[in-house]
């Protein structure tokens, strides 16, 4: 099997840099078409055409919310298919950014990303996930070229709400723990192939492991300084970790067990009430319990998900631990990515492995919490 990579052309971060925008666009013209959240609309629609107020500019901001179906990326790619512009832009969340690079590709145009925050790893893939109009997981939309320009302004991240961060983590937290399961099973990668992927690469290899180790390193003190909406060494290491080194990590080595957990739990009760980074937090503990991976390594990753605020437990994803529940979850969970991991994979397995990763995490959080409980007094 071929070796296979694929990146952005360009990723830029730090903080000021969406006043740089125009510099990025301008290698590919002039008519702008901006994709951005509806809640965010007024505030960026205006900072967007300030930049662009020069005679000769042309700017189509839309607001989006809702979910990425395939009928509303068809929509907008055939609205805007005669007037067509010269660039899209995604301005927003992972949901946002995913229409962008949709509507980009189906009309054939360049397109870059300015994510508002670092709450998963969709701004540097060449895919986008699609979902149906009640939030259900349907599949995903593989393209053969990835961002033309990542624009990460690190200010912007650290006014957001630090939950959003911290879910980022929880993405990125699988990122090495998938990639040692489909590197032993010798999945292909994500990388867009006829074929269907390519091997993985050292660098996608290595970038896992920094992934892992940046978020052991900085985690906690890039939450600390995201609550004080401040940017610091640690938080800019996070967001790259976030952005960067998780969506080239998992698109470069594939994803498995933690992701399918994941697409599981959006078949529940309340599943909407958790954002991706955290159910795929959990997603991992499921997979390390499903592994029989080392207590010392899984106990670095409760450890790790109980300072920052990830999910340990169903109890914490708003999830009743009840069999009916396990089921759906185990069942929803095998439309996914378990083919990926180096072993044969039931839904029998899922349901052990959910039902015992559910009560190993409830008891470390009670021993968590009364440990620094003592500290705190």
């Amino acid at each position: 099997m071929s070796r296979g990579w694929c990146s952005p052309e360009r990723y830029v971060q730090g903080p000021g840099e969406f006043d740089n925008l125009k510099f990025y666009t301008d290698k590919f013209g002039k008519k702008i078409l901006a994709f951005i959240d509806g809640f965010l609309y007024d505030e960026f629609g205006k900072r967007l055409k300030a930049l662009y107020e020069e005679e000769g500019y042309v700017v189509n901001a839309v607001a989006f919310s809702g979910e990425v179906t395939e009928e509303l990326i068809d929509e907008k790619a055939k609205e805007f298919c005669e007037d067509r512009p010269d660039v899209v832009l995604g301005i927003g969340g992972g949901k946002t950014i995913d229409v962008a690079k949709a509507v980009g590709t189906k009309l054939n145009l360049p397109f870059l990303v300015i994510p508002t925050i670092a709450a998963t790893d969709a701004p540097t893939s060449s895919l986008s996930v699609i979902y149906r109009t009640d939030g259900s997981h349907v599949g995903e939309f593989f393209y053969d070229h990835s961002p033309s320009v990542l624009v990460v302004d690190s200010q912007i991240i650290a006014q957001a709400p630090t939950r959003f961060l911290v879910s980022g983590m929880g993405d990125a937290l699988a990122t090495l723990i998938e990639a040692e399961s489909t590197r032993k099973s010798n999945t292909p990668n994500l990388v867009y192939h006829k074929a269907g992927g390519f091997r993985q690469t050292l660098a996608g290899q290595a970038i896992a492991r920094a992934c892992y180790e940046s978020l052991m390193k900085y985690g906690g003190f890039a939450k600390t300084a995201c609550d004080q909406n401040v940017v610091t060494d640690a938080l800019e290491h996070i967001i790259e970790t976030n952005i960067l080194l998780s969506g080239l990590g998992f698109e470069n080595n594939a994803t498995s067990g933690a992701h399918s957990i994941n697409d599981g739990l959006t078949a529940v009760e309340n599943s909407s009430k958790t954002m991706h980074g955290e159910k795929v937090a959990f997603g991992c503990i499921v997979q390390l319990m499903m592994e029989c991976a080392p207590q010392e390594k899984l106990e670095e990753v409760l450890s790790f998900c109980m300072e920052v605020g990830l999910p340990v437990c169903l109890e914490d994803l708003f999830v009743e631990n009840a069999d009916s529940n396990i089921q759906k979850i185990a069942e929803a969970s095998m439309h996914s990515n378990w083919g990926n991991m180096p072993f044969d994979v039931t839904t029998d397995l899922v349901y052990s492995a959910i039902k015992t990763a559910d009560a190993y995490g409830k008891g470390y959080k009670e021993v968590w919490n009364i440990k620094h409980k003592k500290q705190e007094n």
